[in-house]
């Protein structure tokens, strides 16, 4: 589909403008106290400001694996990557499209790092979301996921974008752009099959079910907070 996207920061709100969405999902929340899962505290991440190169190892001489803008398409944020690995001068980070999952070394230069505490797993079978912030679990909600057919694919991903959407798009009102793809979908409306957390508007689905094309989706309410706290770059755990 197209969409006119607005972009979203953690507490922010940029400027409007054009770009072409692809996203899958579903859910509704329940805030807890507890923290019944042992997740990573913090998680390193690199700012990009140049477009890097991203190596099979940390040597310019070993296999290239692509090139990685230093800002989004759809909203033209900066590239955020999670770091899983460092050496003096190089930094082993996640990549985002495909393959699922994929990751490689990049220049440490015209990168800046910082951390965040935030972490979303999404857990299929239980059909919901939940966000940690420092190990510690602070939201749940119920979620749609993907169907059989187009399952929500498993891995380890992280938040591309957080973009916002016209109260006549669907998925509105925000979406969280992830680096996974669809597995069956190559293509979805025009877009890359790209996977994304984002809201029930103009979409529907009923909480708590698999119905989606393997995007999660949430409710409104949901999503406003999601977009106030989750920043490009935070880790997204999608597992059984």
């Amino acid at each position: 589909m197209t969409d006119r996207l607005e972009r979203v920061g953690a507490g922010r709100h940029g400027a409007r403008s054009p770009a072409l969405l692809a996203l899958l999902l579903l859910a509704s929340a329940v805030w807890t106290q507890a923290a019944p899962a042992a997740v990573q505290q913090s998680q390193t991440l690199a700012t990009l400001h140049a477009a890097h190169e991203a190596y099979a190892r940390p040597a310019r001489t070993s296999t290239r694996i692509e090139l990685v803008r230093s800002r989004r398409p759809l909203t033209g944020e900066r590239t955020v990557l999670p770091v899983i690995g460092a050496t003096t001068r190089w930094l082993h980070v996640r990549l985002p499209g495909r393959p699922n999952g994929s990751s490689g070394w990049i220049r440490r230069a015209a990168t800046v790092e910082s951390t965040t505490r935030w972490r979303l797993v999404v857990e299929l079978g239980r059909r919901r979301v939940v966000v940690y912030r420092m190990g510690r679990a602070v939201l749940t909600a119920r979620a749609v996921v993907g169907k059989p057919s187009t399952p929500t694919p498993r891995g380890e991903y992280f938040v591309e974008e957080d973009v916002r959407l016209r109260s006549t798009d669907v998925g509105a009102p925000f979406a969280l752009a992830l680096s996974a793809r669809s597995n069956v979908l190559q293509e979805f409306d025009g877009g890359p099959g790209q996977v994304a957390l984002h809201g029930l508007a103009n979409v529907g689905g009923r909480l708590g079910t698999a119905a989606s094309h393997g995007c999660i989706r949430l409710d409104s309410a949901t999503m406003r907070w999601l977009v106030v706290h989750i920043g490009p770059g935070v880790p997204v755990t999608i597992s059984k």
